[in-house]
């Protein structure tokens, strides 16, 4: 619930934490990236959800020359005029061009053996297939040949026009695109190497809880295994940020304050590492922060992520610890993912920083970060894309929900038709790993027939 008692809604959340990362974004400055097939080799993470941080104009037309599409003859398209299978046209064969070569001029009256993506000689306006040619296949080089034509051509036929795909100073792509594999092979195909993207978002992730322990650890009673720290850091990625994981083992609001001024003061902190709890605080100055080729963060995070500590109970160690700090915590009008958390931390000495708090069940966090998170950091970081589409479906099954909060049922399409995965327990990872889409049920619904329509997101990018 909200200050004055009331349970907020989804979008005053959401809308909420973009304006507390509105500042944010005017220090994600642009950065050069080289990119090559040596540059992705060598440094993948470097390239991976990378947003671009102006408009790349095209320096040259592409294709740079009209060219061949197909294995054929290079003809004048007026000799064959009146071709046909009683008729046919016959011309000589001349020199071959393959993909690369200069080339010579085409001479009227004969017929030129072009390759794929070989330059269209001078002359000639039109190529035919060479299984459409009589014989259709391609004399060896230096022996005279006469090939057959059955049916006449148009010109420009299977011949790809210079700058038909780019043109020469056209906008080859926007500030905010995401690099993708097609992007990335347009920039290198007009000739470039290097483009500007905005710097990556560095999260400081904490998950908390002393009954959580790392995978591989052998459980003692009432021990779970840290789901939390895995999925989360992986959700982040996805979308391009650097992140820090730092879990705190302990309900102590010292312990996770120790944690954030650790961050803040390091140099370098490497999320394959983790943290300690026992990190002094420490007032040194804040050095610049990058984020290296590896995915390595260096230097003091953007934002404060955390996970559980933000419920009712007699220790919730995010409320003890940033609740004095100025972090806010609400009951969103949402199920999984009710107990929210935000605001701008004062950590003293004038420093602040935005913190956004998850709730601690693993299905909760990931549907809190989808429904709150996603969103607001594309925003953030410049994405030109920054929500999930949204797709209506018919339920192939009968559903109650609980009609003071949007439910998102975790699920499946298949023919058509939404399928519900589990129930609605925060606790059902598995069937939140099995499902590709979260299914909306909306506020002020409690039962929904089969074969109604209901929004959905699909989640298996």
């Amino acid at each position: 619930m909200g200050q004055d008692g009331r349970v907020r809604t989804i979008d005053d959340h959401r809308d909420e934490i973009v304006e507390l990362l509105r500042p944010v974004a005017d220090q994600l400055a642009a950065e050069p990236i080289e990119v090559g097939g040596a540059a992705f080799t060598a440094r993948p993470w470097e390239h991976a959800a990378r947003y671009l941080a102006t408009d790349v104009i095209a320096p040259r037309a592409l294709p740079g020359f009209d060219n061949s599409q197909m294995d054929g003859f290079a003809v004048l398209a007026a000799d064959l005029e009146g071709a046909s299978p009683e008729s046919p046209v016959t011309l000589p064969v001349a020199e071959r061009i393959a993909a690369g070569d200069a080339g010579h001029p085409h001479r009227p009256g004969t017929a030129t053996p072009i390759m794929t993506g070989a330059a269209l000689p001078p002359g000639a306006d039109a190529v035919v297939p060479v299984e459409r040619v009589d014989p259709p296949l391609f004399p060896a080089p230096g022996t005279e040949a006469i090939a057959g034509f059955t049916a006449p051509v148009a010109p420009g036929t299977y011949v790809r026009a210079q700058g038909s795909d780019v043109a020469d100073g056209q906008v080859l792509l926007r500030a905010g695109d995401r690099l993708s594999a097609a992007r990335a092979g347009v920039i290198n195909g007009v000739g470039l190497t290097e483009v500007a993207v905005r710097r990556r978002l560095r999260v400081l992730l904490v998950p908390t809880g002393h009954e959580i322990r790392d995978p591989g650890e052998e459980l003692t009673p009432g021990r779970i295994h840290d789901s939390n720290s895995v999925a989360l850091t992986a959700a982040l990625q996805s979308i391009g940020c650097g992140v820090d994981v730092r879990p705190c083992r302990s309900d102590d609001a010292v312990d996770l304050l120790a944690i954030v001024e650790s961050a803040l003061g390091e140099s370098a902190g490497d999320p394959r590492a983790g943290g300690t709890n026992d990190a002094a605080p420490t007032s040194a100055p804040t050095p610049p922060a990058e984020i290296s080729g590896d995915g390595a963060v260096t230097g003091p995070p953007d934002l404060l992520i955390t996970v559980g500590g933000v419920s009712a109970g007699a220790r919730e160690v995010v409320r003890d610890a940033l609740g004095p700090l100025g972090v806010r915590f609400e009951k969103v009008a949402l199920q999984p993912g009710g107990p929210q958390g935000l605001g701008l931390a004062s950590l003293g000495d004038g420093r602040t920083l935005p913190v956004v708090c998850l709730p601690g069940n693993p299905v909760s966090a990931l549907v809190s970060f989808e429904v709150f998170l996603r969103s607001a950091l594309l925003t953030t970081a410049g994405a030109s894309v920054t929500d999930r589409e949204r797709r209506s479906a018919p339920l192939a099954h009968d559903l109650d929900s609980p009609p003071h909060v949007l439910q998102l049922r975790r699920g499946v399409l298949v023919d058509g038709e939404l399928h519900t995965l589990g129930g609605p327990s925060s606790h059902l990872l598995h069937a939140l790993a099995d499902s590709t889409v979260l299914i909306h049920v909306p506020v002020g619904v409690d039962h929904v027939a089969a074969g109604s329509p209901l929004e959905f997101w699909r989640i298996d990018d």
